[in-house]
């Protein structure tokens, strides 16, 4: 009878539901949104959920390498719309300034304050990512510099923009192997200047300066998740770059992780 009801017991616990963990969850994955593009303006092509219902969208405003368009980023552009996320790149090959960038969002909040629009009332205006590559990396921290834009995500960033300037949390990202860009010159540098905000740097093991073009190959998931933790309060994406359980500090696919001291506070 007694061994009857251990095991009537052991049965009971283990049917008990368990919440998700962070580190379970596959951020490189495709999001539970369908996703479309379309022009949203002149200038801009913008990538989003198809149904716009529930609750408002957060915005991330997308600047492209040199030379490049958004249809060179389409299928990463479309992984962020298929997380929530309402994405308006900047069609330019020269987004350096981030006035590019920052034209998206206000033609976003525009639209989501004029009657009749696909966005009226569904763009939530007071979360706004800044992200690009290269020149548009750069650009992403020009962004940053206006209150406009809760945080800023520079992959593999030119050097434009002030990081001094930037008044939210920042996650720089760079490539082991990026020639163009070496992180020890260009990257850890504008890390190691961001000491007033919460700053993680990311290097991404055996990444070139090309690694994020078309569906930003291994940086991918760390920017989704960077991206649901500040705009979208996931607290699942938490995890992945804050605490003591830190995962993508532990992870190999990244060979150097970096979290200042505004950032080990988190």
């Amino acid at each position: 009878m007694r061994r009857l009801w251990l095991v009537a017991l052991v049965t009971a616990i283990l049917a008990i539901p368990r919440p998700a963990a962070a580190e379970t969850v596959r951020w490189d994955r495709p999001g539970p949104f369908a996703v479309v593009s379309e022009a949203l303006d002149a200038t801009h092509t913008v990538f989003r959920p198809a149904d716009l219902g529930g609750a408002p969208h957060p915005v991330i405003v997308w600047g492209n390498g040199t030379g490049a368009v958004p249809a060179v980023y389409a299928p990463l552009l479309r992984h962020l719309a298929s997380y929530g996320f309402v994405v308006a790149a900047a069609d330019t090959p020269f987004s350096g300034t981030g006035k590019e960038m920052l034209d998206g969002a206000r033609t976003l909040a525009a639209e989501n304050a004029r009657p009749g629009s696909r966005y009226f009332g569904r763009i939530d205006t007071a979360h706004v990512g800044a992200t690009g590559h290269s020149q548009g990396g750069g650009g992403a921290i020009a962004a940053g510099a206006d209150r406009l834009v809760t945080t800023t995500v520079p992959i593999e960033p030119g050097p434009l923009g002030s990081v001094p300037a930037l008044h939210g949390p920042v996650f720089f990202l760079g490539g082991e192997f990026d020639a163009i860009v070496p992180p020890p010159l260009l990257v850890i540098p504008r890390y190691q200047a961001a000491s007033h905000v919460p700053a993680v740097y990311g290097e991404l093991a055996g990444a070139t300066h090309f690694t994020p073009a078309g569906d930003g190959g291994g940086f991918r998931g760390a920017i989704t998740a960077w991206f649901r933790y500040w705009l979208a309060g996931d607290a699942l994406a938490r995890g992945v770059f804050f605490g003591p359980g830190c995962t993508l500090c532990a992870d190999p696919a990244w060979s150097k992780v970096l979290r200042n001291a505004e950032a080990l506070g988190v």
